[in-house]
């Protein structure tokens, strides 16, 4: 547990969170074209519905490294520098993009296009947020 800031969900992103809780990675579809999104918004980004009605689904959260950059100095309490900071394309989802945290340490050895898979960061009972872990190798 951190004393970083928590996430204020509201109503489109309460499912989210609720799932990343859990340490799983759920990402809204449209419910009109089908289309995965993040973040999720009041109309879809793909088909323009004003009512997509988003689903939660379960994704695998695996991906590529895109870029990445070393943090090292914050201006929030609570967070401990340095941290590695990664922008990732999911493999399944490509036109989805996450930036969080890689797990792996500061002095990793990154490559674009390492593969990278999810994983959570709890900072409280009842919140995590995702982060990234290099996928094994082998």
């Amino acid at each position: 547990m951190t004393g970083r800031p928590l996430p204020v969900p509201d109503e489109t992103s309460a499912p989210y969170w609720a799932a990343c809780a859990e340490h799983v990675l759920k990402l809204p579809r449209c419910s009109n074209c089908g289309e995965f999104t993040l973040p999720p918004d009041v109309t879809c980004p793909h088909c323009q519905s004003p009512e997509p009605d988003f689903k939660f689904e379960p994704v695998s959260g695996r991906g590529k490294l895109r870029s990445w950059t070393v943090i090292r100095h914050s201006f929030l309490s609570g967070v401990e520098v340095p941290f590695l900071l990664v922008d990732v394309q999911l493999d399944e989802q490509p036109h989805i993009r996450m930036v969080g945290r890689l797990l792996d340490g500061p002095e990793a050895q990154l490559h674009i296009g390492d593969a990278v898979t999810v994983a959570f960061e709890d900072l409280s009972p009842e919140f995590a947020v995702p982060a990234f872990t290099l996928a094994d190798a082998s």
